[in-house]
């Protein structure tokens, strides 16, 4: 598939999409959030693809915001649309993905770019990186999901104070705050993000698809999480995957996963 604004590769069962906007310091417009929609779709339904790697192109920035000029002269109707299609097509979209997401963070993720790296399963961050819920600045509240992502990540305390701020931290209090995994140098950012995916590439990709539902069901209203924990695991025992995992522990060899 072709795309104007990024770039997706697969190599070796691990999917890499990088934002390729530098210009605009990666900022998300209409076209770049609807082309990372059908690249995640596409990454998560081919069956080669066992993780994904989300970066941005270039030296200064992961995604530096959404693409102001598109908004600005929104009204309260098109503007609750905007947040509410963004939401559904992308962000929600890759929280919810089987296929595990790993945010590269370089550089500048801010708003938009910072709500994106929420919505990815964890993230690890380059030294340079900055990042930061800036929107009130501009008049507004963050509206692909960071009121609510942020402070389940850091907590609801700082998540208050990062937005009513506006400000930026860095790599290393980002890492503080448990917004970051993993923080390394710009050469090994991607290194990084490639080694801890190919350890969870040693594992059931079946077993993670029900790991992240069950996480994902901790937080969400009207739902116990631990009741999908139980549908989830249950599940595991109808799967090839448990077959081999089990067998190759008791004949005390490596697993080879079917995926199904």
């Amino acid at each position: 598939m072709s795309y104007n604004n990024i770039l997706s590769e697969t190599q070796n069962g691990l999917t890499t999409i990088t934002i390729n906007r530098p210009k605009k310091l990666n900022a998300l417009n209409k076209e770049t959030i609807q082309e990372l929609h059908d690249a995640f779709k596409a990454a998560n339904e081919d069956a080669d693809t066992k993780v994904i790697i989300l970066t941005g192109s270039g030296e200064k920035a992961f995604v530096a915001g959404a693409d102001i000029s598109e908004f600005a002269n929104f009204d309260e109707y098109n503007g609750g649309q905007l947040a509410a299609k963004g939401q559904e097509i992308l962000f929600n979209f890759v929280e919810n993905l089987d296929t595990p997401v790993i945010a590269a963070v370089n550089g500048f993720a801010l708003g938009g770019g910072l709500e994106l790296a929420m919505a990815c399963h964890f993230r690890v961050a380059s030294i340079n990186a900055k990042m930061g819920l800036p929107e009130v600045s501009l008049g507004v509240i963050p509206g692909y999901g960071g009121t609510q992502r942020l402070p389940q990540l850091v907590g609801k305390g700082r998540a208050m104070e990062m937005v009513m701020t506006a400000g930026m931290i860095d790599s290393n209090q980002a890492l503080e705050y448990g917004l970051v995994n993993h923080v390394t140098t710009e050469e090994e950012l991607i290194p990084l993000a490639e080694k801890i995916a190919g350890k969870i590439m040693r594992n059931s990709s079946v077993a993670i698809k029900g790991a992240i539902k069950a996480i994902n069901a901790n937080f969400r209203d009207g739902v116990n999480g631990y009741e999908v924990e139980i549908e989830e695991f249950g599940n595991c025992f109808g799967t090839d995957d448990f077959k081999e995992g089990t067998s190759a522990f008791l004949e005390k060899r490596k697993a080879d996963f079917p995926g199904k």
